[in-house]
């Protein structure tokens, strides 16, 4: 009888929860169970997320992300993506081939994975590991109300292990990011007993800063500190808070001009030595390019601009902290 993967055994539920629970108390910036990589550089190498040149081809994007500056591109490689999963075998080697020719670190992607029994989606990633990409981002998850917080958790660290094993066997790192609502992870603690029944080498966080400080306010960085060790890349971003229609609701702005406390951000990933793939997302007004349409309603040297002064933001206050 095929096993329901949303389903598990008492005893599977009880050894992974106390797993979890016992593992909790390990973790820290010195855990011996945590490898730290090597000191990351004052010269901070960024990744452009591909959604928001979705208007260009392979080429065209590959060209401009390089002339701005960018080291390489976080590629979509999901449903109304730069790369349709579906395609991924045809399309996939295009944009890879596009981005290696202008010189860009095809490290990234973002995808829609998270089933390691799926066959089509291990596809993808068997066809992203030759072409050299390191580092994905997962499907997001969420807390079905017919069970408990603790009984998901269980359920989604077995899931993190099988999906980390296919992983391994890849060479790859998958990410699960932290996204402000209902999600799971929103609220960043709950992510740590999901991540500790792994290795926590071939899985792991992506930790978004925005949606770390819409949850946690000005708690964000004792959340930072319980999810640090499982950091396995990093994404950017800024907002403020606004009202929308009457309501009040996180609004998103370019770097510098939010709530996010860069400078002391990159103090704490400096201190904790951190050193993973970065990517720059712009989700406030580009005409449509923020939403990842294929037609923008401004020009694009418009769209660029605003990238590159996100992109100098950035790396200045990078360098400023790191100096």
């Amino acid at each position: 009888m095929k096993r329901n993967k949303d389903t598990l055994s008492r005893r599977n539920f009880t050894r992974l929860s106390a797993s979890a629970l016992a593992s909790l108390p390990l973790m820290g910036f010195n855990s011996d169970l945590i490898k730290v990589p090597e000191k990351p550089s004052k010269e901070l190498k960024v990744h452009l997320f591909s959604k928001h040149l979705q208007f260009l081809n392979y080429d065209n994007m590959s060209e401009v992300a390089k002339e701005m500056g960018f080291n390489g591109l976080d590629l979509t490689v999901r449903p109304k993506g730069h790369v349709l999963p579906e395609r991924a075998a045809e399309d996939l080697p295009k944009a890879v081939s596009a981005m290696n020719k202008h010189g860009l670190n095809p490290h990234m992607m973002t995808t829609n994975i998270w089933d390691a029994t799926n066959l089509k989606e291990k596809k993808v990633l068997e066809i992203a590991s030759k072409l050299g990409l390191t580092h994905y981002r997962t499907a997001w998850l969420k807390y079905p109300e017919n069970r408990t917080i603790a009984e998901s958790q269980a359920i989604y660290g077995q899931q993190a292990r099988d999906l980390e094993a296919v992983n391994k066997d890849l060479g790859l790192i998958g990410c699960y990011q932290n996204h402000a609502g209902k999600h799971v992870g929103a609220p960043i603690w709950d992510l740590p007993p999901i991540f500790s029944v792994t290795e926590n080498k071939h899985i792991g966080c992506q930790y978004d800063i925005r949606h770390a400080v819409v949850e946690g306010g000005n708690s964000w960085e004792l959340g930072l500190r319980q999810i640090m060790p499982f950091i396995k890349s990093i994404v950017i971003k800024d907002f403020k808070w606004g009202k929308v229609a009457g309501k009040w609701r996180p609004v998103n702005v370019p770097l510098g001009e939010g709530m996010v406390d860069f400078k002391r951000y990159f103090e704490l990933l400096k201190k904790a030595e951190i050193n993973v793939p970065v990517s720059l997302h712009l989700e406030y007004d580009l005409g449509g390019a923020e939403h990842g349409d294929s037609k923008i309603s401004i020009d694009k040297k418009e769209v660029f601009a605003k990238m590159k002064k996100d992109l100098n933001f950035l790396r200045d206050t990078w360098k400023m902290v790191y100096e």
